[in-house]
């Protein structure tokens, strides 16, 4: 990668070892990137392996589902970078338990960093975007988000709520030139380092391969938007 101080800007939140940090490096081919999540040494040290191969990232530290930290991150993110023309909300948390093992607390949360983070971040891209004519809102989704299995109590509910506001944003912006889309990744991600007990490395979704979906959508020709999108394992079952 080559840095360009004066390519556009991109947002990843939610950002882990997993497809955040595939998306992050995907994107950062072509765009100055913003990778936000919890942990402060986390992105630290993903932005300067970004960095370190030619591009331009920059981590920051934030809990998605508090406000005023949302809306600090992002006027950090407009000062340091620009305003985006990209935002990708890939956080998401569980707990997985049925009604009778979930407790409120969990239930709020499970709400706040799946779908509350989701309305915080586009309500600080969208403005912008409208006055630019243009951008683009990519969601990642779940399974539960479509169909809820009984250990779902919180995080389906959670899911469903972004699922729908992805489709009222597509509805309303779309027609203002902002596409919208919500990606439904229905198996297990395969995390380098993290083990899942009965699986094989083909049972599993390949980061690097979801994030090529992810490019693929951000950049389509608006005569053939994508709105709403699944990826699985060849194997999967549905």
């Amino acid at each position: 990668m080559k840095e360009n101080t004066q390519a556009p800007v991109a947002t990843v939140v939610g950002v882990g070892p997993g497809l955040g940090a595939a998306l992050a490096r995907r994107f950062a081919e072509k765009y100055r990137v913003a990778i936000l999540a919890r942990s402060a040494d986390y992105v630290s040290k993903l932005g300067a392996e970004i960095r370190a191969a030619g591009g331009h990232a920059a981590g920051i530290a934030a809990d998605v589902g508090d406000e005023k930290q949302v809306a600090a991150a992002f006027d950090r993110i407009r000062r340091e970078l620009g305003s985006p023309e990209i935002l990708i909300y890939n956080a998401g948390t569980g707990p997985f338990g049925s009604l009778a093992e979930v407790s409120p607390e969990q239930f709020e949360n499970c709400w706040r960093i799946n779908a509350f983070g989701a309305f915080l971040c586009a309500k600080q891209v969208v403005p912008d975007m409208l006055a630019r004519g243009g951008g683009v809102v990519l969601f990642t989704g779940a399974t539960a988000g479509v169909k809820a299995g009984p250990r779902s109590a919180a995080f389906g509910p959670a899911k469903f709520a972004l699922r729908g506001l992805a489709q009222s944003m597509a509805r309303d912006l779309g027609p203002r030139g902002i596409h919208v889309a919500h990606i439904n990744v229905d198996g297990v991600i395969d995390i380098q380092g993290r083990s899942f007990p009965g699986l094989k490395e083909e049972d599993m979704l390949k980061p690097e391969a979801i994030a090529e979906t992810y490019w693929h959508l951000a950049h389509q020709h608006r005569s053939a938007w994508t709105m709403e999108l699944e990826v699985r394992p060849f194997k999967e079952k549905f």
